[in-house]
């Protein structure tokens, strides 16, 4: 099927690397007109430029998620190209150094500002606009690490992410069903994805990388717990973001789906 999103005015925060730009690229392909909001210009440039000469339309705008006034100035700019906003992906997000106890507040901060205040920001920003279209679909970006857990000997392992992350992950979910209610009068559906072991450049970087798309600090973990043989790859979450966003789902709301090849390790 060809054309889901033909007419559509898509923005997707972090679309300038890793899942983002996957998801930039593939509804660019089903006929969105895509707005990629991201803080490194020259990365979203860069997927701007690919995404129009493969046919698409693409428009890059710089926007840090965690500064509410460069949001409400960048969503401003998306509608003042395009006319509107039909869809929101909230991909934007990332982890830090540390782990509890040691993990630092300014650490926490910086991790609940961008992952969690950040999808606040923006989606407050869109919100109007997707009232004025008569409806919508937004998906954000949530974590296994927002229900899962872990051993006492995992961790001494494997380690983990900082504690801010699983926290920002959490408070994602809360706020994806919170949305979903809101939205529901206004034909607004609001769904979200946990992806498991996906490899992104943010995940290998500073690891060993190879030609079949690298390593991470948590593979070893991962290959323990998972159902199916890892890793993910961006395009897998894509195809799942594209079908929350399309009319295939138009009965779904209030969803968090698990895109983690079947992590059992899951409270």
């Amino acid at each position: 099927m060809a054309n889901r999103l033909k007419g559509k005015v898509a923005l997707i925060t972090g679309g300038n690397s890793g899942i983002g730009e996957g998801t930039a690229h593939l509804f660019a392909q089903e006929g969105a007109k895509v707005v990629l909001m991201a803080r490194r210009e020259d990365e979203g440039k860069a997927v701007e430029s690919a995404i129009r000469e493969a046919g698409g339309e693409a428009t890059f705008i710089a926007c840090d998620v965690g500064d509410e006034a460069m949001v409400n100035a960048a969503v401003a700019e998306a509608v003042k190209v395009y006319g509107g906003i039909d869809i929101l992906f909230n991909n934007a997000g990332g982890g830090g150094p540390g782990e509890f106890p040691n993990e630092s507040s300014e650490v926490f901060t910086r991790v609940i500002n961008t992952n969690l205040n950040g999808t606040l920001y923006v989606s407050q920003a869109a919100w109007p606009h997707l009232v004025e279209a008569g409806g919508g679909a937004v998906v954000n970006m949530s974590s296994v690490a927002a229900v899962r857990g872990t051993s006492p000997k995992m961790h001494e392992k494997f380690g983990s992410t900082s504690s801010s992350y699983w926290a920002a992950k959490a408070g994602v979910d809360a706020m994806t069903r919170y949305m979903a209610g809101i939205g529901g009068s206004d034909k607004i559906r609001v769904n979200g994805v946990r992806p498991g072991q996906i490899m992104t450049p943010q995940a290998t970087r500073g690891t060993i990388n190879d030609a079949d798309g690298g390593h991470h600090a948590f593979e070893g973990m991962f290959e323990l717990m998972q159902m199916l043989e890892g890793p993910g790859y961006p395009i897998d979450v894509a195809n799942l973001v594209l079908f929350l966003v399309s009319e295939e789902s138009r009965f779904i709301t209030g969803q968090i789906i698990h895109i983690d090849g079947g992590t059992p390790v899951k409270i």
